[in-house]
């Protein structure tokens, strides 16, 4: 028998029945296959029938762009969802402290190589109280409305039928609200359980007792996630640590408080020139903090100018940013004193600003740690050069703190009072 010529590739896919591989063996096809193997190449169904490649890429484009707009969206959300508690947070005494840690655990795990998206612990939650809150706010709207109506009804007709039934209607409506978002609760809280409550399984599984008796350690493994302790804690450490640098300040405000003279002129500006220094390394070693998790870090002055060795210009932009483009704004906010009642709402443009600060000085000292010690002329030029640069963008920021004190609220208290790199808040009226 003559050999078989091997069989090019083709752009099919070859089926052989098994009735005619039956057929085969009864003619002692075995051992012509033994003798005789036919080569084949087998591709993948999809290759014979794919479509063009531009037809296909033009075929997805708008589940891609559908699919960026609703990541997009739910992003946004989120991150401001995020920075309103925050704002909250700083708002409230104490609790400050949660909302300090949280920013510099940010530039922490930036420093330690987390992504963006990782950075911003809890992101997923914050989306989720931020919808809870806005579905309660849309929620009580009927309500409010009826109860509106229902003052209105009394002062025109007091004691009328017509105010009755808008009281009654108001109870209703708040009781179906307070149903309605329990349900959403209960079910996870996400868009869709708002958007759809799933009336048959609302009547199905409502009316018993282990579809409620789990939300008390749902909500508890909630709160637990928010590893409110923790930040806590860092915050804390992070503030002692920092006033430790701000002690000059602090002299500063001692030495001005009883008059001027010629001593405490004197004191007053060497306090400025130390207060400089300390903010040359200040908010590196605070991002280098958070990532150590060391109180001592806070002070290891010999690491932070290795770093600064490695990277120089992204050390100089990151205090561009942190000390200068992001703090200088917020003392405007701080010349007439702020209502308690509202102070959530100033403080919300400060944890929106401080926030890309942490940010900034987190990548730089991340891009420190990551790159190799450096060689050369052209390094050194680097270097020295931004050993100039610094005590400018220093100099800038205190210049703005000394104006602050003559126009803020406070007075001298603002060279304690750094929004820079302590808690970002606004000064506070009584």
């Amino acid at each position: 028998m003559e050999p078989v010529d091997p069989v090019e590739p083709v752009e099919t896919i070859a089926v052989i029945p098994y009735a005619a591989l039956a057929h085969s063996s009864e003619l002692g096809g075995d051992d012509v296959i033994e003798r005789e193997p036919i080569e084949a190449k087998l591709v993948q169904e999809s290759q014979t029938i794919a479509k063009s490649p531009e037809k296909s890429r033009k075929d997805r484009w708008p589940k891609r762009v559908f699919l960026f707009v609703i990541w997009a969206t739910g992003g946004t959300f989120c991150i401001a969802s995020l920075v309103v508690i925050l704002a909250v947070l700083t708002a409230i005494p104490v609790l400050q402290l949660i909302a300090f840690g949280y920013l510099l655990d940010v530039a922490g795990r930036l420093v330690n190589g987390a992504t963006f998206s990782d950075s911003l612990l809890h992101l997923p939650q914050a989306g989720k109280i931020g919808l809870a809150a806005t579905a309660v706010f849309i929620a009580s709207l009927p309500t409010q409305l009826l109860v509106h109506w229902e003052s209105v009804s009394q002062l025109i007709n007091p004691g009328s039928s017509e105010a009755s039934q808008m009281r009654l209607l108001a109870i209703v409506s708040c009781f179906f609200a307070l149903g309605y978002l329990a349900w959403a609760w209960i079910r996870g809280g996400d868009l869709k359980h708002y958007l759809w409550p799933q009336p048959i399984r609302f009547v199905k599984e409502s009316w018993r007792w282990r579809t409620w008796k789990e939300a008390p350690d749902r909500l508890w493994e909630f709160t637990a996630s928010l590893e409110i302790p923790r930040l806590f804690w860092l915050g804390l450490r992070g503030f002692v640590g920092t006033l430790v640098w701000l002690i000059p300040a602090v002299l500063l405000i001692t030495v001005n408080r009883n008059g001027e003279t010629g001593a405490a002129g004197l004191v007053g500006v060497v306090c400025v020139g130390i207060l400089g220094v300390a903010l040359l390394y200040l908010p590196m070693l605070q991002a280098h903090f958070a990532a150590e998790n060391r109180w001592s870090a806070l002070f290891e002055l010999r690491t932070i100018r290795r770093d600064f060795r490695r990277a120089p210009w992204a050390w100089f932009w990151a205090m561009v940013v942190g000390l200068v483009l992001m703090p200088v704004p917020l003392y405007l906010l701080k010349i007439e004193a702020t209502p308690r009642e509202v102070m959530w709402l100033p403080c919300l443009v400060f944890v929106a600003f401080i926030l890309p600060a942490r940010i900034a000085e987190g990548l730089a000292l991340r891009r420190a740690r990551r790159a190799k010690e450096p060689a050369g002329a052209w390094p050194a030029i680097s270097r020295w050069t931004v050993r100039l640069l610094m005590p400018v963008v220093v100099a800038t920021y205190l210049v703005f703190v000394q104006v602050s004190q003559y126009t803020s609220w406070d007075g001298l208290q603002t060279w304690i009072q750094q929004h820079a790199i302590l808690i970002p808040v606004p000064f506070v009226g009584v």
